[in-house]
């Protein structure tokens, strides 16, 4: 009776390790399902400035502004942000003046990076900007 018990109990545990186990892959395969390879930068088409500005907006930028989106995170997305003629959320003109301001300084919930990032840095991110 007891050995009955013990394999009607083990057949419970896998029955539930498997339920969890299907659980965990299928959350796993719908979040996935809205992740995008990230593409290299020749396959962005790059130029050199650019490829090195994308790496100042990974570094500085990418943890509150989505590139490849118009959602943002802690800030907009920036997906379009010089297709448009005017920035969504100041409605200052959608060009390299206000932004480089907006970058050297910062505004509201952003921190200013004129103290992080010299001129050339914000004219190479200027530039992998106007790819998005």
């Amino acid at each position: 009776m007891v050995v009955a018990a013990t394999k009607s109990r083990g057949g419970f545990m896998k029955g539930v390790f498997l339920c969890l186990w299907a659980g965990v892959v299928s959350l796993f395969l719908f979040t996935a399902c809205d992740v995008e390879r990230r593409k290299s930068d020749a396959e962005l088409g790059l130029t050199p400035q650019q490829a090195a500005g994308r790496r100042v907006y990974d570094n500085e930028c990418d943890r509150c502004h989505e590139p490849y989106s118009s959602r943002g995170k802690k800030g907009p997305g920036m997906k379009g942000v010089f297709e448009k003629p005017y920035l969504g959320l100041s409605g200052m003109p959608a060009n390299d003046v206000p932004v480089t301001d907006i970058v050297r300084m910062g505004r509201e919930k952003m921190p200013g990076f004129g103290q992080v990032l010299n001129q050339g840095q914000i004219d190479d991110l200027l530039a992998y900007m106007h790819t998005l």
